[in-house]
């Protein structure tokens, strides 16, 4: 009954008569309970999710589908507010916290009709690439239950892929969509800085967090993408212009290829093979592809990590357990080992890491040395790449040097796992859209993708190339 293609291909069948928005949402709840393993879910609203969609089932039959989202069911990752529910970014700290109002991506999916089914699992306040640092516990993927799905939005990307919801939100400070959209086999988007209004998301670094969009089909992420984004008063950062899709209508795209990233050691060699077989493919079609130098590639994730930490460490300085979260007991009469206590019993192990690197690198002996110097890096990484998008439409990269990996297997060596974002952390550092196609299989049936970058504010390039290299996917 559900085997529908697209949110079009849905809400035709509502309209036809061949299943209702109830029908629908009970249809999501089963698999919810069936795939409660997988821990994709941290809260399921189901009851409100029925009710919601009972009245749009009777405003439908009054007054026909409203919305552009009527009767869409979607997941939200646990660090984008949702008012009157609660909201706790997978940690402690935020265990029994309860927003007070809704993000303003949550508020323009539910003008146009879109039913919120619950608050999706992913690594504490988004610190993570594996979905293990979670205090709910990990997330498994779904293709494979014995590999990683990827952080931090892991469990947006589980439930997607599993068919828990329509859409799922999740967000993306240097790769948690489009990596996790990469392990689990379905599209992730990211759209430039300031697309999507960040008000209602909780914060790890400021500069670099954006909203992003898991999806079956590029066009069901154009969908959403237009609705949500735009100007918003409430995030001075919000780029004011709407996003509106245009078709491409068979035009052919300048393509380029970093070459450093394809020769690095890291990556696989068949993810290689694969994503240079479809740069063939785009040739043959008529298309330009050229490789470019970037001699920049090794320094972006060092960049992104000391600039990511520094934001960190001080965004997490305001959950003291005064105004609001996890609070110890006892100790009100001794302020400094009331606030040690808070953070230390609340905070996991990859939160605090981060807070300590933070507060290291803007120190006064190493703000120069380190701070200020990638601050430097981002702005060459920037200038670099403007060069690239003056000559090509889009640049084509690996999501990740390796597919899916096993659980346990890097999550007591950080360092590693840093590392292992060597090829989405440039998008945040640039501000640039960027999504995640999943376009092959491997021998051992893993899925993995291709990864498409365009300049700022130009994800009309970024969909249309998206929607072309999906002919190719295997």
């Amino acid at each position: 009954m559900f085997d529908f293609k697209s949110i079009q291909d849905y809400q035709t069948g509502l309209t036809q008569g061949y299943y209702t928005c109830v029908e629908a949402v009970d249809h999501y709840l089963s698999r919810i309970k069936e795939y409660e393993h997988l821990n994709a879910y941290n809260r399921v609203y189901a009851e409100e999710s029925l009710a919601r969609a009972a009245e749009l089932d009777r405003s439908g039959k009054t007054t026909g589908i409203r919305g552009r989202l009527h009767g869409v069911v979607v997941g939200i990752k646990d660090v984008i507010c949702y008012k009157d529910h609660p909201v706790t970014a997978s940690s402690k700290m935020l265990e029994n916290f309860t927003s007070l109002f809704s993000a303003t991506a949550v508020e323009r999916l539910i003008e146009e009709g879109a039913i919120i089914i619950g608050h999706l699992n992913c690594d504490e306040f988004a610190m993570g690439s594996t979905n293990e640092h979670s205090f709910f516990g990990r997330v498994l993927n779904p293709l494979d239950q014995s590999l990683v799905p990827g952080g931090s939005s892991g469990g947006s990307a589980a439930a997607q892929a599993a068919g828990l919801c329509m859409i799922a939100l999740g967000s993306d400070t240097g790769g948690s969509v489009r990596q996790p959209a990469d392990f689990c086999g379905v599209i992730g988007l990211k759209p430039s800085y300031g697309r999507i209004s960040r008000h209602g998301l909780i914060a790890y670094a400021s500069s670099f967090d954006h909203i992003g969009i898991f999806s079956s089909c590029v066009e069901d992420a154009a969908t959403v993408l237009e609705i949500i984004s735009g100007a918003d008063d409430r995030d001075g950062t919000a780029l004011t212009g709407n996003f509106k899709m245009v078709e491409s209508n068979d035009r052919k795209f300048r393509v380029a290829c970093i070459s450093s990233a394809f020769e690095h050691p890291s990556l696989d060699p068949g993810i290689k093979e694969s994503i240079e077989d479809t740069l063939e493919q785009l040739r043959q079609d008529g298309n330009t592809v050229n490789m470019v130098d970037f001699d920049m590639l090794d320094l972006l994730v060092p960049a992104y990590y000391i600039l990511t930490t520094a934001e960190a460490s001080s965004n997490l300085s305001r959950y003291d357990g005064i105004r609001y979260g996890y609070r110890t007991a006892g100790l009100e009469n001794d302020l400094g080992e009331f606030y040690s206590r808070n953070r230390s019993e609340a905070f996991g192990i990859e939160v605090k890491r981060r807070i300590m690197l933070g507060t290291f690198v803007l120190s006064a002996g190493y703000y120069d040395a380190y701070f200020h110097k990638a601050q430097q890096v981002r702005q060459l990484v920037k200038e670099k790449l403007n060069k690239i998008f003056n000559d090509h439409d889009v640049i084509v990269l690996p999501n990740s040097p390796t597919t899916a990996y096993p659980l346990n297997t890097k999550i007591s060596d950080p360092v590693t796992m840093y590392l292992a974002d060597i090829y989405t952390v440039m998008a945040n550092l640039a501000g640039i859209p960027a999504i995640s196609l999943p376009l092959y299989r491997s021998k051992a049936g893993k899925s993995y993708g291709i990864q498409v970058m365009s300049g700022a504010q130009n994800e009309v390039n970024l969909l249309q190339v998206s929607k072309n290299l999906m002919k190719f996917r295997i």
